[in-house]
């Protein structure tokens, strides 16, 4: 089957919790799931930021001579450096600075208001200047930010023609550079602890290339998926300002709706997965959206690999969807279906048009 199938199928078409398309084995059940994530040793996270199509020659030039790399640091580590690094970047998403970020948020989105399209006028650039004040990055434009992120976003997890990573290529390697350039200039607190960590500029590169996309792309996705969901239900949305609405309806989009729809494993030896017999080097594609069936969503992951985001991204989200329906009540939404970002692991309407 082509690849394409995996971009393009439903739960509803599933016929079995264990399923081989498009060359890989779909995973969908919640128990399954949470399972595989919950071994790193027979289920290994080295695929995970693997490009799903594979890079052509003449992009794979371009990105040596930009000596790009993503070695094992964070989401594809299954070796013993993970633990240390990831207690070192654990440390700027600690409870306490993610709640001082709060009021930062709402100021944010209160200076967002009144746009015609709530992707591009809050939700697209919110996330990203959020994560850069929590990381300790100054001086960061935020516009280019936003195009190299969801241009490797695209690189790496879409299903895309050679002719278009070609086009993609150059941002991917002028991303990875600027992170190496950081890192010598010392420039920022995040660089700062890695340096002084004896993290290598190439290790610290890598793992700042995925924090510094996953780390906001994901939440901005998450805002324009559950703020078009909540237009869709006049009721919900005149219920968002009361205490908690935001923060339950944000946690039923995320398990029923996540914009980080699948996550990838391969497995070290042969597995049988709901009396499915898996081969040794298979490559598994996690769903992590679930049924409200489901006792609770693996929006965020689980085990090891639990997404250290995942209190900001609640936060922001509750805060923008509070604070946009409290200052306007009567937004409603408009024109026809948006386009979507469909990419293997990323899914989320890419405008909200709406009229007052």
């Amino acid at each position: 089957m082509p690849l394409v199938d995996l971009f393009t199928f439903t739960r509803a078409e599933l016929t079995s919790p264990v399923q081989f398309i498009g060359g890989r084995w779909v995973v969908s059940a919640y128990d399954d799931v949470r399972a595989v994530l919950a071994d790193p040793v027979t289920f290994l996270p080295d695929n995970a930021l693997t490009a799903v199509t594979p890079v052509a020659p003449a992009a794979l030039r371009a990105l040596v001579r930009a000596r790009f790399s993503l070695p094992p640091t964070l989401a594809n580590n299954g070796s013993s450096s993970h633990a240390d690094l990831r207690r070192l970047v654990a440390s700027f998403f600690t409870p306490a600075r993610v709640a001082a970020a709060e009021p930062r948020i709402r100021s944010l989105v209160s200076e967002r208001l009144g746009g015609a399209d709530l992707v591009r006028s809050l939700a697209w650039d919110l996330p990203a200047i959020v994560l850069m004040d929590l990381l300790g990055l100054p001086n960061v434009d935020i516009p280019t930010l936003k195009r190299w992120s969801t241009g490797s976003l695209e690189f790496f997890w879409g299903d895309i023609t050679r002719e278009r990573q070609m086009e993609l290529v150059d941002d991917v390697g002028d991303f990875h550079q600027w992170l190496i350039k950081r890192y010598h200039a010392r420039e920022g607190e995040l660089f700062c602890a890695l340096a002084d960590a004896g993290v290598s500029a190439e290790d610290s590169a890598g793992l700042c290339y995925f924090l510094l996309i996953a780390g906001q792309e994901t939440t901005t996705q998450l805002l324009s998926t559950a703020l078009r969901r909540a237009l869709q239900d006049r009721s919900l949305w005149a219920r968002l300002p009361e205490p908690g609405v935001a923060e339950s309806f944000v946690e039923d989009v995320l398990r029923t709706e996540t914009p980080v729809v699948t996550w990838r494993r391969l497995t070290a030896r042969e597995v049988v997965l709901s009396g499915v017999r898996v081969p040794a080097g298979a490559e598994l594609v996690l769903l992590l959206s679930g049924k409200e069936s489901d006792p609770r969503h693996l929006a965020f992951g689980y085990g090891r690999h639990f997404c250290l985001g995942a209190g900001l991204a609640r936060l922001e989200a509750a805060v923008t969807l509070r604070t946009v329906a409290e200052h306007e009540p009567s937004l409603r939404l408009a024109g026809p279906e948006p386009e979507w970002l469909n990419l293997l692991s990323f899914r989320a309407p890419k405008s909200v048009a709406v009229t007052r």
